[in-house]
């Protein structure tokens, strides 16, 4: 059960660590190519007003599931 524990914790730790590196690969690249920047903000601009559009939708039409 230790020898569990402990792997559990070294691939959360190892998971961890490679999450951070690939944020910080992203930052520099998109830092060193000014597209891939205008590119993320307009992604992450299209992703807000969509989120809006859905959440507004929600609230008009309650009663409907939109689980399926």
């Amino acid at each position: 059960m230790t020898l569990l524990r402990f792997l559990l914790c070294l691939f959360a730790f190892i998971g961890a660590l490679a999450a951070a590196g690939t944020l910080v690969v992203s930052i520099v690249l998109m830092l060193r190519f000014p597209p891939l920047l205008v590119a993320v903000l307009l992604a992450c601009w299209i992703l807000n007003r969509l989120l809006k559009l859905l959440s507004a939708s929600t609230q008009i039409n309650p009663s409907k599931n939109t689980a399926t």
